[in-house]
């Protein structure tokens, strides 16, 4: 259906600018703007103010947002449960399809969002709504990270007193200080290890999809949990190869006429987390499987490079994954039924 109606909404901490623009039989209206608070009780004026303007919330409305991480939660879950058709853009996509653009606020930039949906909603796909478990699932996979963090710290910390102090008497001291804050960092990551589990065990078809991929070989238990929580339950991707490219594990041509031959690299942009969780798994593939280690092996006595034959394991591991989820079947080992 051609929409009508092009919403842009700049997000932030505390407030959302708001600019819609409405699309009349040869022309189009002027843009018009105004701000909301980022809660509960500003999308409800948001939403009382565009019924006001005379623009419903159908399927002939179409809005724009940047991407914010978690700013943008509340503004998901309202126009998911209206089934409005929302785009989640990536801040330099719409950045750079303005070209040449001088002065930024937060006004402007709403109104220039309503003008990139207006010129881009042939190709727009509306963001999949959000899984309601998803979001307690990557929170506490946030917090499970960051005690890694704080634990990793505190413990090279106790070794590196021991190795550079000058009496043992300090070094000991200093652990003993020390051991009280690792022991409850350590009690609070089984604490939140447990509210994962608890978590995934809530939705059947996550819990089946997480066991499907943990049967990929080198896929591990985190990085299952990653995949479905980065992927929106592998909703945000259509293709394994698009899953693959989010990851930056797909390689592209650098060229151009006879004078610039850069060969084929992988993009900086990238989920560096989930590409970081990846490459354990390719690591851990090469040393305990071996269909990996043979494959390795064979490309390194052709000549390539170690960095770029692990990357193609990555790639395939990803495209294993998301091939278990979508054929709803656990994966099937073919390497060790002909060995």
């Amino acid at each position: 259906m051609q929409k009508r109606y092009f919403i842009g909404i700049d997000v932030s901490k505390h407030t959302l600018d708001v600019a819609f623009i409405i699309r009349e039989q040869s022309f189009f209206s002027k843009v018009t703007w105004k701000q909301f608070s980022n809660t509960a009780t500003g999308l409800r004026q948001l939403h009382q103010w565009l019924t006001e303007m005379q623009v419903p919330l159908s399927n002939q409305a179409i809005v724009v947002i940047e991407n914010t991480g978690i700013y943008h939660r509340l503004l998901w879950h309202f126009f998911s449960s209206l089934q409005v058709d929302l785009c989640i853009e990536n801040a330099a996509q719409v950045k750079w399809s303005l070209g040449i653009a001088r002065g930024k606020n937060d006004k402007v930039d709403s109104r220039r969002l309503a003008l990139y949906a207006v010129r881009h909603a042939d190709r727009l796909k509306p963001t999949p709504a959000l899984h309601q478990q998803v979001l307690p699932l990557k929170d506490l996979l946030t917090l499970r990270n960051k005690l890694l963090v704080q634990i990793r710290s505190i413990t090279t910390n106790i070794k590196e007193l021991k190795n550079i102090s000058v009496t043992e008497s300090f070094a000991n001291a200093s652990k003993k200080l020390l051991q009280p804050a690792l022991n409850g960092l350590q009690q609070s990551l089984k604490q939140v290890e447990k509210e994962i589990k608890e978590t995934l065990n809530k939705d059947k078809d996550l819990q089946n999809i997480y066991k499907r991929l943990i049967t990929v070989p080198g896929i591990g238990p985190v990085t299952a949990m990653y995949l479905i929580c980065c992927s929106n339950v592998f909703t945000m991707c259509k293709s394994g190869k698009q899953l693959a490219c989010y990851c930056g594990v797909v390689p592209f041509d650098h060229q151009s006429g006879i004078s610039i031959k850069g060969g084929q690299h992988v993009h900086k942009m990238a989920n560096k987390e989930l590409k970081r969780l990846l490459h354990m798994c390719a690591l851990t593939s090469i040393k305990n499987h071996a269909e990996f280690k043979e494959y390795y092996n064979r490309k390194k006595r052709e000549g390539k490079h170690a960095m770029s034959i692990l990357n193609a394991i990555k790639n395939k591991l990803v495209l294993r994954a998301f091939a278990v989820v979508k054929n709803e079947r656990d994966y099937v080992n073919n390497h060790a039924k002909a060995a």
